[in-house]
């Protein structure tokens, strides 16, 4: 390979090397300036935007708002991630990570963040979509454990250097699409015998799962469908339409959007009837 790197003997930081989010990628935590979290009405306040972290936990809500589960409504508050409003210190009060999402609960006091630290903390709160039965509960757990270990391979390493990094270099791309196809071919034996992915109950292992590879088989992740051949995963197929058309879902995808077409965006959301603000496809 030409154009072979030889790595100094310490590491310094270059702000200008390049790619989508060269800007906002840095070495060091902490807050860059102040700004305080604006709260809602609802005991549950979520900072977040519609990457597929911020997706899982609005399916979630919106699932257990569809459930009847009254006490689940929410206000959802944008954090652009492109802006750096993850370096704002209220964000980084309730997140050190900096990192969306993140959940704030006013009935208990408690931060929450981690995709599937939040997940878990609602399923268990309001006794839904998380089996009581051991064995059930733990293929639930299983699942959910494997995509927060998986995904950035997806994303950190084949996203990003398919269809963001500054150039394109055959090592990477090959690297991270063989560990992709690897995980989708996972996902695909697993629901060939099963209607959802921890067996047959829909769970919070489905909606950390799908935004990801769901979305990535649906064509609607770095445009690598047809590089990838998603179509020839059928199950996996069948299981990522089967929860795009629940009306739950219809709905989060679209919660802290502020891209795409009109009829795809609803950058905050305060109640359910701001959906019926967006504008029709």
């Amino acid at each position: 390979m030409s154009n072979t790197y030889t790595p100094p003997k310490v590491w310094t930081w270059d702000s200008q090397n390049g790619g989508t989010f060269a800007s906002i990628n840095r070495p060091v935590s902490g807050a860059t300036h102040d700004k305080t979290l604006p709260a809602g009405e609802h005991e549950l306040q979520l900072y977040s935007m519609a990457t597929p972290n911020g997706v899982k936990v609005t399916m979630l809500l919106e699932e257990l708002l569809e459930a009847g589960h009254k006490a689940a409504d929410y206000d959802a508050w944008l954090i652009d991630i492109r802006d750096g409003d993850q370096f704002g210190s209220g964000f980084v009060g309730i997140n050190p990570n900096s990192k969306i999402p993140a959940l704030f609960d006013k009935s208990t006091g408690i931060r929450v963040f981690e995709s599937g630290s939040i997940l878990l903390y609602l399923a268990e709160k309001f006794g839904a979509f998380m089996p009581q039965d051991l064995a059930k509960r733990t293929e639930v757990m299983n699942w959910l454990f494997w995509q927060m270990g998986s995904a950035p391979f997806v994303g950190g390493g084949f996203g990003h250097f398919y269809a963001y990094a500054p150039e394109k270099y055959e090592y990477p791309i090959n690297r991270y699409a063989m560990e992709t196809k690897r995980q989708l071919d996972v996902l695909d034996q697993q629901l060939a015998n099963h209607e959802f992915i921890a067996g047959d109950e829909y769970s919070i292992a489905d909606m950390a799962i799908w935004p990801w590879y769901g979305a990535l088989v649906l064509g609607r992740l770095y445009n690598a469908a047809e590089f990838l051949d998603v179509q020839s995963y059928t199950h996996l197929q069948r299981w990522a339409k089967q929860i795009d058309a629940r009306p739950a879902v219809q709905r989060a995808v679209k919660v802290n959007r502020s891209w795409g077409e009109p009829h795809e965006q609803l950058p905050e959301r305060h109640s359910a009837s701001d959906f019926d603000t967006i504008p029709k496809a």
